[in-house]
C-alpha cells in the first residue's frame, strides 16, 4: 500500500514538467522579438548593405527560426512523451507527428536541428571571414563536426538498438 502510494506520487511528479514546457513556449516571444529586430535592421539598412551583409542578416533570421523550431519540437513532443498524451482529433489543425514521435525520434530530431543550427553558424563565419580569426573558424568547424559525428553515432546506435530488441521490446522488464 505504501509502495503504491509512493509510486503514484512519483508518477504524478511528471506534471512538474508542464511549467517548464510552458516556459519554453513563452520563450518563443523572445525569439520572435529578435527576428523582428533583425528584420527591421535589414529593411532599414538595406540600401547601404553589401550582398554579404544581407546574407548574414538572412542567416541570422534562419538561425533564430531553426532555434524556435527546436524549442517547439522540445516542448510539444516532450510534453506528449513525458507529461500527458496529446489527444488528436480530426481537423484540429495539430501536426500529426506530435502524438507519433517517441523519445528516440525526439533525440534524433533535436540533434538534426542542432546540426542545422551549427551549420548556419559555420556558414555565417565563412561569410564574414574578415571578422573571424583562424582559431575561431577552426573552433566553429570542430564544434560542427562534433555535432555531426554525435548525430551519426546516435542514429547508428538507435538503429542497432531497434534491431537487437525483441518484437515487444520488453525483455528484462
Amino acid at each position: 500500500m505504501i509502495k503504491d502510494a509512493f509510486e503514484r506520487l512519483l508518477f504524478a511528479g511528471r506534471f512538474l514538467l508542464a511549467p517548464l514546457y510552458l516556459a519554453l513556449a513563452i520563450s518563443l516571444v523572445a525569439l520572435i522579438f529578435k527576428v523582428g529586430l533583425h528584420l527591421y535592421q535589414l529593411l532599414t539598412e538595406l540600401p547601404t548593405m553589401s550582398d554579404e551583409e544581407v546574407l548574414l542578416s538572412d542567416l541570422a533570421i534562419v538561425d533564430l527560426t531553426l532555434t524556435a523550431s527546436l524549442v517547439v519540437i522540445v516542448f510539444l513532443s516532450g510534453y506528449s512523451n513525458f507529461v500527458a498524451p496529446v489527444v488528436q482529433r480530426e481537423g484540429d489543425g495539430r501536426p500529426h507527428w506530435i502524438a507519433a514521435i517517441d523519445f528516440s525520434e525526439l533525440k534524433l530530431k533535436l540533434m538534426a536541428s542542432i546540426v542545422a543550427i551549427s551549420a548556419i553558424k559555420l556558414l555565417e563565419g565563412f561569410m564574414d571571414l574578415a571578422n573571424h580569426s583562424d582559431r575561431e573558424m577552426y573552433w566553429l568547424v570542430g564544434v560542427h563536426l562534433t555535432f555531426v559525428a554525435s548525430t551519426l553515432f546516435l542514429a547508428l546506435a538507435d538503429r542497432f538498438s531497434h534491431h537487437t530488441r525483441g518484437s515487444g521490446g520488453t525483455e528484462g522488464v
